[in-house]
């Protein structure tokens, strides 16, 4: 099959990959960009681990088709953030720190689809309501943990935040 050059703006980079014009997001990202934290689990958009943010906005990867967001004629491109691109400055981000002190992650798997849903839900509200936090993760599933400990982790990175921006205010 013919491939086509296409661009894509990862991770603030602007990445250019030959890809078969069909070829998913999800493998673009993994096989030709090596970004390899979004991960394959149902092919069929019902369990999240493949979420990645366009523009800040949750969306499956597995379902996607890369030459579909990539630049246009006019030079844009929607932002594509994927795990690699969550730290900041270095430095987990307070959502990754948390997940390791309360637990949020047994074997893994789904950790980076759940973090990116709860990046652009803690962007669009910095303070949300238990009912807010489990409505944006309806569509994050995880086999292992029961979510208690994801939820203890959200609410302790919430709590990061906060503290870090009073700080930054004094």
């Amino acid at each position: 099959m013919k491939k086509e050059l296409i661009e894509l703006r990862v991770n603030g980079r602007s990445r250019e990959v030959a890809i078969e014009p069909a070829k998913l997001l999800l493998d673009t990202l993994r096989e030709d960009l090596q970004l390899t934290g979004s991960k394959r689990g149902c092919d069929d958009s019902s369990c999240g681990a493949c979420t990645v943010l366009v523009d800040g906005t949750p969306m499956l990867s597995c379902t996607m088709i890369a030459a579909s967001i990539s630049v246009d004629d006019e030079g844009h491109a929607p932002e594509i953030t994927t795990i690699e691109g969550v730290a900041e400055h270095g430095a987990m981000a307070a959502i990754q720190k948390a997940y390791g002190d309360w637990g949020g992650a047994q074997c893994g798997y789904c950790t980076p689809g759940f973090i990116m849903t709860v990046k652009a839900l803690l962007e669009r509200n910095p303070e949300p309501s238990d009912e807010d936090i489990r409505h944006a993760l309806s569509g994050n599933l995880c086999r292992c943990t029961g979510y208690t400990q994801m939820y203890q982790a959200i609410k302790a990175a919430i709590r990061a935040e906060q503290q870090g921006i009073a700080a930054a205010r004094r």
